[in-house]
């Protein structure tokens, strides 16, 4: 039978259901375009197409817009175990399930790779539907059975107590009966199960966790470490097995001791994963270039799979780094001893060499597995006045600094023209004083030392990629997709009001984003456009499929350089072992579906890290910014809610929220499209990017959350606009009521005493 031709344009809508309801797992809009060959603007209709199946009941949109048969559950969901059969057969119901009637029915069946569960267990699994109203499912691990957690501050209450919580988005306190404490004392963070809830009144919980003082210089990530349910305190035998490895002697691996490798990290680094060495290439086949060698940390001959550091470490996923503490991925004997490149200290190392061209492509590489010995632990600061001929830094060898630079220019260049994303913006960075506490926030260099690092990274990773694929073993690709076509057209229309042209010539790469932000930059606009421009973007994930690195605009890219701090590297590491037969501590023969399993995994808890690290660091600020209560500042309209205005603080980075009640009063409109907030009757707009003046009302270092009043700002525009603001598929009206002076607090709820 000859095949069917896919058809130009949008398919048929019975097509479509068709394809979604064949699926045994939820569909992205992506999955579809790609089997029906709908390309460009094609993909807006699809979306309004999916839009009305689902408005009719055709179909469900879960999460993250994937469709699926009506009454269809997440393909990856959190389920409890309702029993085991004879045969080992488990029989599940998803937590997730909220609508009328029975759930479907899941059968998990038995694995001697899922962990063990029973009756009563709580478990996150992957779903496959085999039937209409059934599913197979497989454990990916197996969750503390425990129920709702609350992590806030304990305060007294009449004769009982109350627990203030940390999260912002909460909406009240919870009650805490005086046998319920677990002995904690008014003032200290606590964790704590929340109780079934009663008829009436603020919910209940008992205290099962005490985290120590709030005021406490430490207390605000431990906050984040509880928040997020980051790993944080090893087992025993994890560090036992850590702290009995040995240093490993030159046998068989290339003695690399005598090349003057140097690690170049922040100053306030503790584990040192890379170090680099570069000089000019004596080839007369290929004048002007370099020579390139990269040493990564050898993990991997410490840390093997299956074992009780390999365990955890897969758990924890990432090491996670907050301003006063770092929870690492291995124990401290690993992380900072036996795999920190220290200095004159012989280390295990994984190794690439890289020969570049004088236009900064590389023409070859080659792995090696060996030792070596760093000739000097140096700061991007030492390195950046080094290269900028600054006395006084004797502590930089000779001849190290010179060739160094020279390649990075030479990357430089390749990288501007092959187009990669040249993103601008700025970061901050939170100094604490020696008492523990905000000292000051200060905006983070970013010196030609930090980028020449990078530029020796990415270069090492895409020798990792290129290695494993055409050696045809798995790997664990970083991947970044193309932008979502919708996400383009919501940045140009907004760029539109802007007058800015933004022409993709249907075609979306990295250098279209590139010459937009060049025409911003310096100008009122930049920051804004920056902005956008990342949010516009698809979030980067871990994958063992090969979709490319749109940002980098890398055809393959792996994580391969921080094997301290990511698990994901450790897996390149293990197959670069095989694939070059350097030992029998590889990664070996995988399962498929694990692997996969794993990059949903590690991809999880780098969000987690990002997340916990984010609000540690809006925490800090809003403890910076308790004894400037009542103060005004100069500030820029950061994005747009049903809330009101999130506002950018300057100079500080501290985002704050300006609540509708305190604009002027009116109706105002909320366009998504244009990031907007438009008055019905005075016509006051405010647009992400717009200069505002605020003051600040409140500050709670306990949720992180500021609290800002309206001085002025704005764009005035005619009055009776648009009659209805068009927001997620309906329309909202708020109206500001503003008073100077309104009590309230960061927290979101009518100030009180404490």
């Amino acid at each position: 039978m000859a095949a069917h031709k896919k058809p130009h344009g949008l398919p048929s809508r019975e097509a479509v259901l068709e394809f979604i309801n064949d699926s045994p797992t939820p569909v992205g809009r992506r999955e579809i375009a790609r089997a029906f060959n709908i390309k460009g603007a094609d993909r807006i209709p699809l979306k309004a197409m999916l839009k009305d199946l689902a408005a009719e009941g055709a179909i469900d949109l879960g999460r993250g817009r994937r469709a699926a048969a009506p009454g269809s559950l997440p393909e990856i969901t959190v389920v409890a175990i309702t029993g085991i059969d004879e045969d080992g057969h488990a029989s599940a119901r998803p937590l997730s399930w909220r609508e009328e009637g029975e759930p479907p029915a899941i059968s998990i069946p038995p694995s001697t790779r899922a962990p063990s569960v029973g009756a009563g267990d709580r478990a996150l699994v992957k779903l496959e539907r085999i039937d209409q109203g059934k599913y197979r499912g497989r454990i990916m691990r197996k969750l503390d059975s425990r129920g709702e957690r609350v992590v806030g501050q304990l305060k007294r209450e009449g004769k009982g107590f109350r627990i203030l919580p940390a999260d912002r988005r909460a909406r009240g306190d919870y009650v805490v009966e005086p046998g319920e404490t677990a002995d904690a004392k008014p003032g200290e963070l606590v964790i704590a199960d929340v109780l079934p809830r009663g008829r009436m009144g603020l919910r209940h919980a008992r205290v099962v966790e005490v985290l120590g003082d709030a005021g406490a210089p430490r207390a605000v990530s431990l906050i984040a470490i509880a928040e997020h349910e980051i790993p944080s305190v090893f087992p025993e035998a994890c560090i036992g097995q850590a702290e009995a490895a040995k240093p490993v002697t030159l046998g068989k691996r290339t003695d690399l001791r005598k090349i003057p490798l140097v690690t170049i990290d922040g100053s306030d680094a503790r584990d040192f994963d890379d170090a680099v060495h570069a000089v000019a290439d004596e080839d007369p086949k290929n004048p002007g270039g370099f020579r390139i060698l990269v040493a990564i940390a050898d993990v991997a001959h410490y840390v093997r799979p299956g074992d009780t550091l390999d365990i955890e470490a897969h758990r924890r996923g990432n090491s996670v780094y907050f301003p006063d503490r770092v929870v690492p991925m291995l124990p401290e004997a690993l992380s900072n001893g036996l795999c920190s490149l220290r200095p004159n200290e012989d280390r295990a190392c994984l190794a690439v060499e890289m020969v570049i061209n004088a236009r900064g492509q590389k023409v070859r590489h080659k792995f090696m597995r060996g030792l070596m010995r760093s000739e000097a632990r140096l700061t991007y600061e030492q390195v950046q006045a080094a290269a900028d001929g600054a006395p006084d830094t004797d502590i930089v060898p000779d001849g190290v600094i010179e060739p160094l630079y020279g390649a990075f220019r030479l990357l430089l260049s390749a990288r501007e023209e092959r187009g990669a994303l040249d993103l601008d913006l700025p970061e901050r960075k939170v100094v604490l004083g020696d008492d523990g506490k905000v000292a000051s926030i200060e905006p983070r260099q970013r010196l030609d030392s930090h980028r020449l690092i990078e530029e020796f990274m990415v270069l090492a990773n895409v020798a990792a990629a290129e290695t494993l694929e055409a050696k045809r073993r798995p790997c664990m690709y970083r991947v970044h997709e193309t932008p979502d076509p919708e996400k383009i057209d919501a940045l140009k229309e907004y760029l539109e009001g802007l007058e800015l042209a933004f022409g993709t010539s249907g075609v979306i790469r990295p250098k279209s984003f590139n010459e937009l932000l060049a025409k911003v930059r310096g100008g009122p606009h930049e920051t804004i456009v920056n902005e956008l421009v990342l949010r516009s973007q698809s979030q980067a994930v871990y994958s063992p499929d090969n979709l490319g690195h749109f940002g980098l605009g890398l055809r393959r890219y792996a994580h391969f350089t921080s094997p301290i701090r990511r698990y994901s590297d450790l897996l390149v590491h293990r197959a670069l072992i095989d694939a070059h037969g350097f030992g029998k501590d590889g990664l070996g023969e995988i399962d498929l579906q694990d692997f996969n399993e794993t990059a949903e995994h590690i991809s999880m808890t780098e969000r987690r890290a990002a997340a916990a690290e984010r609000s540690a660091i809006s925490r800090y600020v809003a403890a910076y910014l308790t004894d400037q209560v009542g103060n005004t500042f100069e500030a820029r309209v950061s994005g747009v809610g049903s809330a009101g205005l999130f506002v950018a603080l300057a100079g500080i980075g501290a985002d704050g929220l300006l609540p509708m009640k305190r604009l002027p009063g009116d109706f105002y409109d909320l366009d998504d499209h244009r990031h907007s907030l438009s008055g019905r009757a005075t016509g006051l707009t405010f647009k992400i990017g717009d200069p505002v003046t605020v003051r600040l009302v409140d500050a709670d270092p306990l949720t992180g959350g500021v609290l800002l009043d309206y001085i002025s700002g704005g764009t005035e525009g005619q009055p009776g606009g648009q009659r209805r603001g068009r927001r997620a598929g309906g329309y909202r009206k708020h109206r500001g009521r503003h008073k100077h002076g309104q009590s309230g607090s960061a927290r979101g709820r009518p100030k009180k005493s404490r």
